[in-house]
């Protein structure tokens, strides 16, 4: 006996309507627990963290230690310049730096299945870094970052909410945690 096709996925998704009415449930995934201000100040430092990370890779990354002067255009629009020295220490796995770096417009944008990992954002200023870059598992970034006058503005958050500031910034990082002040408020964010 031949059976057509079209009634073979008929009857199949018949089945399949009939299984999830059947005590199975369907449900949509948890919402997100809403996000406040400290949540939506956390999620823009690791944006800026992100982005100053980003211009780094793309501007320094596997070149000689010493000075330097390097501009690269950010993936969304505008443009990171990141200058200053870097040196290496090959035994210890880091990279010590004292760089300075200046985003116009440098827009970057990151999805993730985490709430507090997405953003969609533009940033412009000048931030200042200092300490230490961990370059292999047995060492520990430890850094510490200053904008005098850093302007955010995008989306946090997943839904996105509007997000924009345009203050000082001060930032440590120690491992993958952030610390710090913006606009005078108290922030920290995990990487």
């Amino acid at each position: 006996m031949r059976v057509s096709r079209s009634i073979v996925l008929s009857l199949s998704l018949s089945f399949l309507a009939l299984g999830a009415g059947c005590g199975s449930s369907v449900s949509d995934p948890p919402a997100p627990p809403p996000c406040d201000e400290a949540c939506k100040d956390g999620v823009a430092l690791k944006a800026l963290r992100e982005t100053m990370k980003l211009a780094f890779n793309l501007t320094l990354q596997g070149k000689p230690v010493g000075e330097h002067d390097e501009t690269t255009p950010c993936p969304l629009g505008g443009s990171a310049r990141v200058f200053g020295s870097a040196t290496s220490n090959a035994l210890q796995g880091a990279t010590e730096v004292k760089l300075t770096y200046v985003l116009t417009d440098c827009r970057y944008l990151f999805k993730d299945d985490d709430a507090e990992d997405n953003y969609a954002m533009m940033i412009s200023g000048t931030m200042t870094q200092e300490g230490i870059l961990a370059v292999q598992p047995s060492a520990t970034s430890a850094l510490v970052m200053k904008g005098e006058s850093m302007k955010l503005i995008g989306t946090v958050y997943d839904p996105p909410l509007e997000y924009a500031a345009d203050c000082p910034i001060e930032l440590g990082q120690n491992g993958n945690k952030l610390t710090g002040k913006i606009c005078g408020r108290d922030a920290f964010s995990d990487l």
